[in-house]
């Protein structure tokens, strides 16, 4: 790098020649070197080898320098808001420990589908013992993140076998944080509990991989209230809350400046913002995700009133949550503070656009007569199990696929992490996890604890405990998976291909294949109530797995499906699973895929060069395929 520049020898005053001067890279000032080698083009390859030419520049390139931070900094920016500006940092060591962990995240993320790939999608899969690898790694939890990030954000049509699985792990890493701060939050004395943080954090682990922060839910709330202020100027210029700032804790005492306040809070979230209950689709979980409640201006009792609540906690009147049954309510006490007379109390419906209603009122909503008991006020925790509850409910009330499965799940695990000792929703997620044939370690774990809390159950803790343990005997000696050769007599009638786009010609669905079996292997019971019977060749014919883009699975018959003629994408959250790489006209099987159909991607390659790449279409990638192909066996096409 020392580079020289020789000059021709000059005349001095004296009439003497001087000495030619020679001028280095190393001569030049330190700020001066440090401002070349953040040049752009220069990557940190560059920056070690510099760095050994000599004393000078390994000294300019030393680990707390300007040099190895922008190096940092331009390969990792997103970590860039874990550190203060202008911190004084190893970034040297910081490189190397994160580029380490880049390695060993991607060499843990590539290994999965070996160990846990299955033919047959496991709804609700745990990869319990990868994440006990990441978790082991014992580096920093961010940096783990920022690579998994960079996994997922490369070629969305490529790598999808590495994106499934690194979408996997990031989602349970940033479920365990979620669950620390949950505790953290749960120990804090009740008057310091917010309503707003526990439904924040309760919308964060069902969406882990959603951008929820609660500075981000506060910013819309302050907007909010904002909105608010600015009705009440109108009305009362010399309102109190109109000098609250934000984060005071100041209470209008007076109840007519309180009323005020709550006519301006329903003109503005009513009237204004078209906030309202979701009648129509009462159950969607969207309804319980705060963020999802400011998107779409629309929720269910429960989450409109923590809105609701907060909102006049900020204008300075205090509410208080009421787990009035199937309909949960917020109360306003009339009267001076410690009163318990529920007719002291004007009760208010947040589903119902803010009507205030009295305690007899209140009965008309459910049809029935209820005790004092459910007029009284409830702690945040309270708030929080009954909002987990009713998230709890939905997941049961689903159709068995991977949404439903995953809201069970995470709503089991926020509800135990709440109330750990509730021996009913225990066994639940014991028979669950048991049920998906998922991580039967835990599941031995979760009925330990239920014999521990109730010895009752130790009928329903003894068969469980029995078949999990022959589970994980099972896992210890694996079954060889099934190979299947198209090249095989028995399977001469298979005309389909895994990866081939294909639309299914009654229901219109397109889909994917990802497996095949030369005749129906379901239960008779299956085939009668899908009245396989009427079709033209019955069960005697080939069936094929297919992915949906509606996100299901199915069994088609091989009469009812037909090669799409204009090859897309299909969304299904278990591509990856299956594929590696979406090549324009099919899917390409991972590695794992082509083990159980040696003989499929050559046929897949044939068929599309067929169907898109003839002279009139110029669909498909037509260099896909090597000239060795040429022998490959063709498919019938229908």
């Amino acid at each position: 790098m020392a580079t020289s520049v020789a000059g021709e020898g000059q005349l001095s005053l004296n009439g003497i020649v001087s000495e030619p001067q020679t001028k280095k890279l190393t001569d030049l000032p330190t700020e001066l070197l440090e401002y070349i080698l953040c040049f752009p083009v220069l990557k940190h390859v560059d920056i070690c080898n510099v760095s050994c030419c000599c004393k000078r520049l390994h000294d300019v390139c030393h680990g707390r320098g300007k040099v190895w931070g922008h190096q940092y900094k331009l390969r990792w920016p997103r970590l860039q808001r874990f550190y203060r500006q202008n911190e004084s940092c190893d970034w040297l060591r910081e490189y190397k420990t994160r580029h380490r962990v880049g390695i060993q995240i991607r060499r843990t993320v590539e290994s999965i589908s070996k160990r846990f790939f299955t033919e047959v999608p496991c709804v609700g899969q745990v990869l319990g013992d990868s994440f006990a690898e990441i978790e082991s790694l014992g580096m920093p939890e961010h940096f783990c993140e920022d690579e998994l990030l960079f996994i997922l954000n490369t070629d969305k049509r490529k790598s999808l076998t590495l994106k499934y699985y690194a979408k996997k792990i990031l989602y349970f890493l940033r479920q365990q944080n979620i669950l620390r701060s949950l505790k953290t939050f749960l120990e804090q004395p009740a008057e310091q509990q917010s309503a707003l943080e526990g439904a924040v954090l309760v919308d964060q682990y069902c969406n882990p991989l959603a951008d929820v922060t609660l500075d981000s839910i506060s910013a819309q709330l302050d907007e909010i209230t904002e909105k608010v202020k600015k009705m009440l100027r109108l009305k009362n210029p010399s309102h109190p809350s109109l000098r609250i700032a934000q984060g005071d804790c100041f209470v209008v005492e007076d109840f007519e400046l309180q009323r005020q306040v709550l006519c301006a809070l329903n003109s503005v979230l009513y009237e204004q913002l078209q906030y309202k209950g979701n009648e129509f689709d009462y159950y969607n979980p969207l309804n319980s995700y705060i963020h999802q409640v400011l998107l779409r201006h629309t929720g269910i009792p429960i989450s409109l009133s923590v809105l609701y609540m907060t909102l006049a906690q900020r204008l300075g009147v205090q509410l208080e949550p009421v787990n009035f049954p199937n309909h949960f309510l917020l109360r306003w006490c009339q009267k001076p503070r410690g009163s318990e007379d529920i007719y002291d109390f004007v009760y208010i419906d947040a589903f119902g656009r803010g009507k205030q209603l009295t305690a007899k009122e209140c009965e008309y909503l459910i049809g029935h007569q209820v005790t004092a008991d459910y007029y009284s006020a409830i702690s945040t925790t309270e708030v929080l199990l009954r909002m987990v509850g009713n998230l709890l409910n939905i997941g049961k009330r689903g159709e068995g696929n991977e949404k439903s499965y995953q809201l069970l799940r995470d709503s089991l695990d926020l509800y135990l992490t709440i109330n750990p000792d509730n021996v009913q929703y225990l066994l639940l997620q014991a028979r669950l996890y048991f049920h998906l044939g998922i991580w039967p370690e835990k599941v031995l774990d979760i009925l330990q604890h239920i014999q521990a809390l109730d010895p009752s159950q130790h009928g329903a803790v003894g068969y469980l405990v029995q078949h999990t343990l022959e589970h994980i005997q099972h896992k210890k000696h694996p079954v060889a998976p099934e190979v299947k050769k198209r090249s095989a007599p028995e399977h001469k009638e298979v005309q389909y291909s895994v990866g081939l786009i294909m639309k299914h010609k009654r229901s219109g669905y397109n889909c994917v294949i990802y497996g095949w079996d030369p005749k129906c292997t379901m239960s008779q019971e299956w085939i009668t109530t899908m009245r396989v019977h009427q079709l033209s060749k019955g069960a005697n014919q080939p069936f094929y797995n297919v992915l949906v883009q509606d996100g299901t699975c199915r069994y088609a018959a091989q009469e009812n499906l037909e090669p799409h003629s204009a090859p897309l994408e299909i969304g299904h959250p278990e591509v990856g699973r299956y594929f590696s790489e979406f090549s324009d006209t099919h899917y390409i099987a991972n590695e794992e895929l082509q083990t159980r159909y040696p003989e499929d991607m050559d046929v897949t390659l044939d068929t599309v060069r067929e169907l898109y790449s003839g002279p009139p279409s110029g669909h498909g990638n037509q260099d896909q395929a090597p000239a060795a192909d040429q022998n490959h066996h063709q498919t019938t096409q229908m």
